[in-house]
């Protein structure tokens, strides 16, 4: 993070998300803060709360793109999770902290992952000489008799024979690095999961009680083995894999993945309108403030019990983001509004910034529907025109029906290459171009008709 500024957080997002540059602002600042904060004095450093952001407008602008780019980034663990799955304690739903949770079970795999590549050439040198033991089993050394009893015993002293020519081990061990005895089978004792998966309903989470019981129980009973009989290359993966695991200490990684979540942890609370019930609400809206209630300790800092101990959620960045069609952000409780200084109004996407959408970004859709095509060997041709064509009709499609952002794209693209997605294989090596007529005709039909297009586009 020290490298990079705020103008390069927001250089970085422009490579995969066009226009919305207030939105990138905001999160690049949030996120360069978050250094900032590590380097101030330890007395000042616990005082300095994050600024939570609230993303608002419409679905398809970018939202969720924004704030997974900036954990990428950042490298930090990262939650999207939408808020109109929590309920109210007291009702059938998950809970609040449970995100927590999860965020943290994310962290434990990353530090994990990140540690097993750290020791894989190590793991990789003991998996060789295991699979070794397994190719060629050590002799047994002859078992010497047994002095009759009032004979003298007679100590001899045993060494080790040098002079052996170049043993049968090494021969075996050169070929098994260069792979001559990868297609050979060999019958591997691999780990067997005995264990059901309970899942009980209780106060602290369906999730966290299925995770305990299999805990609780899984020391109880020795672990089974069975033998499976596989190619060399195959079990050689298995026993690198067994060895990573072993050679990581496992104390060591939770202690970080903790400090990763409760330092540069990022929670992307998606659809956080659809909680802003007023009271007096009925049937399914009875439980919405008591979710923001639910929401407002973890947003403000409190502590979350987990299977790995306790997480502190004081300097967790909670990214909220919502299109307040029919709601507003001030119809939030006063305490949670409170918790997200930071309002960015996202814009509306239009039929220029389709045509970048499908052009600029190093993940275009264009480019990816030539790769796709690539792999059959057909070269998919885009000419100008047939571009803003394709942005035009999404556009108005939009206007017309519901506006679904730049998700709109996928389906006039899907429409479009139909038969062509549908031919590749038979039609084999060719170049297919792609103009505004072709687009016109295969969609001018369905965008005129209104009912059609509600349906297909």
């Amino acid at each position: 993070m020290k490298k990079l500024t705020p103008r390069e957080i927001v250089s970085a997002l422009d490579k995969y998300i066009i226009s919305q540059n207030d939105a990138k602002r905001s999160v690049a600042i949030a996120l360069r803060n978050r250094w900032r904060r590590r380097q101030v004095p330890e007395d000042l450093r616990d005082e300095i709360a994050p600024k939570n952001i609230i993303l608002i407008g419409p679905t398809g602008v970018g939202k969720t793109e924004i704030a997974r780019r900036l954990a990428r980034l950042a490298a930090s663990p990262f939650l999207k999770i939408e808020a109109s799955k929590f309920t109210e304690v007291g009702y059938v739903g998950r809970d609040v902290e449970s995100m927590i949770r999860d965020l943290t079970e994310l962290a434990v795999n990353m530090v994990k992952s990140d540690e097993q590549e750290a020791v894989k050439a190590r793991a990789q040198t003991i998996a060789e000489e295991r699979m070794l033991d397994i190719l060629l089993p050590p002799k047994k050394e002859s078992e010497e008799p047994e002095p009759i009893q009032g004979e003298e015993k007679t100590l001899e002293l045993v060494r080790k024979n040098n002079t052996e020519p170049p043993s049968t081990r090494e021969k075996i061990r050169t070929m098994l690095r260069d792979g001559k005895l990868d297609t050979r089978y060999v019958d591997l004792e691999v780990a067997e999961r005995a264990m059901p998966v309970v899942e009980i309903f209780s106060s602290v989470g369906l999730e966290e009680m299925d995770i305990n019981l299999k805990d609780m129980f899984g020391g109880m009973f020795p672990k089974k083995t069975k033998k499976r009989k596989v190619k060399v290359v195959e079990a050689m993966e298995i026993l690198a894999q067994e060895e990573a695991q072993r050679l990581v200490d496992m104390d060591k990684v939770i202690k970080q993945a903790i400090t990763k979540v409760e330092q540069t942890g990022i929670i992307f609370l998606d659809e956080i309108d659809k909680i802003t019930g007023r009271e007096g609400g009925h049937g399914p809206d009875v439980s919405r403030e008591g979710v923001q209630r639910d929401l407002l300790p973890i947003v403000e800092g409190c502590t979350v019990t987990t299977k790995y101990g306790m997480v502190k959620t004081d300097h967790i960045l909670f990214i909220a983001s919502g299109a307040f069609h029919t709601s507003k952000p001030s119809d939030l409780v006063p305490e949670l509004q409170g918790r997200f200084p930071i309002r960015v109004e996202l814009k509306s996407l239009g039929q220029e910034e389709f045509v970048r959408i499908l052009t600029e970004p190093d993940n275009a859709l264009l480019l990816q529907y030539k790769a796709l095509l690539k792999t059959e060997g057909v070269d998919l041709v885009f000419e100008d025109n047939a571009i803003s064509a394709i942005a035009e009709i999404a556009t108005e499609v939009n206007d017309r029906t519901e506006n679904i952002g730049a998700r709109r794209l996928h389906t006039v693209m899907e429409r479009l290459l139909d038969e062509i997605l549908f031919d590749a294989p038979e039609v084999g090596e060719q170049r297919i171009v792609i103009d505004a007529e072709y687009v016109h005709d295969k969609l001018e039909d369905i965008k005129e008709d209104e009912d059609l297009s509600r349906y297909i586009l």
